[in-house]
C-alpha cells in the first residue's frame, strides 16, 4: 500500500506541472488587454510601457511562464490588476467559502445519492427504480441556476423564510456556524446538491443492480448467507466504482459553481473568478484556475488512495 501511495504521488506532479502550463496558456491567449481595465485613455506610450514593464507583461510568454512558476512555489501568485491586492489572499478567502458551500452540498447530495441509487438497484425494475430513475433524470436535466432562481422565488420572495443573497448577515465576512449564516447556506447548497443526487444515484443503481446478477452473489445465497451478509459483498463490490464517481462530483462541486454563487451572490471562488474574467485581471485569473485545479487533483489522489485501501484489485493492478 505505501509503494502504491508514493506512485500516486509521483504521478501527480507531471499532472501538476501540466496544468500550470495549461491555466498560464488559456489565460494569455484569450482576446483583448489585460491593462486596459485600469490604464487611463488618454495614457502615453511611456507610460504603458512602464506599466507592462510593472507587471512583466513585456517580457516573452516563455520567460513569463518561468517566472510565475518560480513566484509559485514561494507561494506567491502575483498581485490583482484590478485592486492591486495580493491574489493568494483573495483567492484564499474566496476558496474558504466555495469549500463551505461545496462541503454543505456534499454532505446532502452524496448520502441521498447513494442511498436512492441502492434502493433502486437493489429493487430493479420495481415502481421505486422507477421512481427514483425519474428522479435522478430530472436532477441531471434540470439546469440548476434555474432551480437557484425558482428556489429564491419561492422561498426568498414569496415565503419569506430563507434570504436570497450573500453569505451572511455581514456579508462575506466573519461566517460563524450560526443560525443566521446558516440560512444564507441552505438555498444554495440544496441547489448545488441537486445534479449530483441524480448522477450518484444513477451510477449506483447501474452498479449494484448489474452485482445483484452476477454469478458469485448466486453463490454466496447458494451457501446460505442471510440477506444482509450478501448485501454487505455487494456494497464493497461496489465501493470501489461508486467513491470515484463521488471524487469527480466533489471536484466539480467547488470548481463548477460559479453559476450558482452568481445567482446567490456567493462570495466564493466561482463569483472571484467571474469578475477576473469580466475585468481581464489575469493575475487573479491564473491564480483561481490554478488553486481550483489543484482541488480538483487532490481530491482525485484521496480517492485513488481510499480506492486502494477498500479494493486490493486496484493495488495489484
Amino acid at each position: 500500500m505505501f509503494a502504491y501511495v508514493i506512485r500516486r504521488l509521483l504521478l501527480v506532479l507531471p499532472v501538476a506541472f501540466g496544468v500550470s502550463i495549461i491555466c498560464f496558456l488559456l489565460v494569455h491567449i484569450a482576446p483583448g488587454d489585460p491593462l486596459t481595465a485600469i490604464m487611463a485613455v488618454d495614457a502615453t506610450a511611456e507610460e504603458q510601457a512602464a506599466m507592462r514593464a510593472a507587471y512583466g507583461l513585456d517580457r516573452p510568454l516563455p520567460v513569463q511562464f518561468l517566472f510565475w512558476l518560480g513566484n509559485l512555489f514561494q507561494g506567491d501568485l502575483g498581485n490583482s490588476i484590478a485592486t492591486g491586492r495580493p491574489v493568494a489572499g483573495e483567492v484564499w478567502r474566496a476558496v474558504q467559502n466555495s469549500l463551505l458551500l461545496a462541503v454543505t452540498a456534499s454532505l446532502i447530495a452524496f448520502p441521498i445519492g447513494l442511498l436512492l441509487g441502492f434502493l433502486a438497484g437493489y429493487f430493479r425494475d420495481s415502481w421505486l427504480d422507477k421512481l427514483v430513475t425519474s428522479i435522478a433524470i430530472a436532477g441531471v436535466s434540470v439546469p440548476n441556476y434555474w432551480l437557484g432562481m425558482v428556489l429564491v422565488i419561492i422561498f426568498a420572495v414569496k415565503l419569506a423564510w430563507l434570504p436570497a443573497m450573500g453569505a451572511g448577515p455581514a456579508g462575506s465576512d466573519g461566517w460563524t456556524f450560526d443560525w443566521l449564516h446558516i440560512r444564507h447556506l441552505i438555498l444554495p447548497a440544496i441547489t448545488l446538491a441537486v445534479v449530483p443526487i441524480g448522477i450518484v444515484a444513477r451510477t449506483v443503481r447501474a452498479l449494484v443492480g448489474d452485482i445483484f446478477h452476477m454469478d458469485f452473489v448466486m453463490a454466496l445465497y447458494a451457501k446460505g448467507m442471510s440477506n444482509f451478509d450478501v448485501l454487505i459483498h455487494v456494497i464493497r463490490n461496489a465501493a470501489a466504482t461508486a467513491l470515484s464517481v463521488i471524487g469527480l462530483q466533489m471536484g466539480a462541486l467547488l470548481g463548477g459553481s460559479i453559476l450558482i454563487e452568481t445567482v446567490f451572490n456567493w462570495p466564493g471562488s466561482g463569483m472571484l473568478l467571474s469578475n477576473a474574467i469580466f475585468q481581464r485581471d489575469l493575475p487573479l485569473l491564473q491564480g483561481t484556475i490554478l488553486v481550483l485545479a489543484m482541488f480538483f487533483v487532490t481530491a482525485n489522489l484521496v480517492v485513488d488512495i481510499l480506492q486502494a485501501a477498500i479494493d486490493p484489485r486496484i493495488k495489484r493492478s
